[in-house]
């Protein structure tokens, strides 16, 4: 197949387009610098530079690639593009990232559309934003919490828009848990590392990751099954933060993380942060195994934060 994957050059982007280059796919990749263009054809794809909040650059890409199925993984949630993590300031930290899966989604569903391309495979999320209330876990019939009255509503509203824009054309949202793996939580180690990344509360709240590996693995799936709906993209083992942050600060070498109050946490982190640690839900993966035949490399963090920090 020819597969136009927008953002090509992030942390995720960087071990998808191998995986499908390997499979016989012919890639065409993005990038937002001229200067990242080497990167992809290192990576085995033809690279092309796009403004994914430009219409006009997206349908000239788009048009140039003539693909039969489309990947749109832009974010632009990195250092280069948005500073380091700041869960305090979250709508300023994330606003690009929801103009591009708000506007830039719009803008490759028109391309799509104008090419005659019937196979669209998006990037979502389910960490640890399922709907609070009931279980810990949810599956794909469990909506994403909506995050109303927080700073993490309008970025609750841009993930909507993608599943729903993406699902009524005809293709597939994959929910993608929390991303480790090369270069995907090198700011999360280091706020461990400095004691910075504190236990909230009891830390009951409970997340979904997915090594960047067996996220890309689960795309490939969905691109070559045309699939279509919403799958839950996560490891086999949600787990409450006093489970996995301690481990994650022992695999890397660090003390044990510190415990603080809520109210302090909201004071230093805001309010997002603490719902995060003391009330989040994590999310099922039985579904993508069960309907993509999808088999998972690094099927627990437990595994996965070890290998990747050894």
């Amino acid at each position: 197949m020819r597969v136009f994957v927008a953002g090509g050059t992030g942390v995720l982007g960087r071990r998808l387009v191998p995986q499908l280059v390997a499979r016989g796919h012919q890639v065409t990749a993005t990038t937002t610098s001229a200067a990242k263009t080497v990167l992809l054809a290192r990576l085995g794809a033809e690279a092309v530079v796009m403004d994914g909040l430009d219409a006009m650059s997206v349908g000239e890409a788009v048009a140039g690639a003539r693909p039969d199925a489309i990947v749109h993984q832009m974010t632009a949630i990195s250092v280069a593009h948005a500073g380091k993590p700041d869960m305090k300031h979250l709508d300023r930290w994330f606003a690009t990232t929801v103009r591009l899966r708000t506007e830039g989604t719009d803008h490759l569903l028109a391309a799509a559309e104008a090419t005659g391309v019937t196979h669209v495979v998006a990037q979502s999320h389910a960490s640890w934003n399922g709907i609070r209330r009931g279980g810990w876990v949810k599956t794909e019939e469990d909506p994403l919490d909506p995050e109303t009255g927080t700073l993490a509503h309008a970025g609750a509203d841009a993930l909507r828009h993608v599943e729903t824009a993406v699902v009524e054309a005809g293709g597939a949202a994959l929910r993608y848990g929390g991303l480790y793996g090369p270069g995907a939580t090198d700011d999360q180690v280091e706020l461990v590392r400095k004691r910075q990344f504190p236990l909230v509360g009891g830390g009951a709240g409970h997340s979904s990751w997915v090594h960047l590996d067996d996220a890309a693995s689960a795309t490939v799936l969905a691109v070559e099954q045309k699939a279509r709906g919403v799958f839950n993209i996560v490891d086999d083992e949600p787990a409450p933060a006093s489970e996995w942050l301690p481990y994650l600060a022992a695999c890397a070498g660090a003390k044990p993380p510190m415990r603080v109050p809520k109210w302090l946490a909201r004071l230093l982190a805001g309010d997002v942060a603490v719902t995060m640690m003391t009330e989040g839900r994590g999310f099922s993966n039985a579904k993508a195994k069960r309907d993509l035949g999808w088999e998972l490399r690094h099927p627990s963090w437990r595994q996965g934060f070890k290998e990747d920090l050894r």
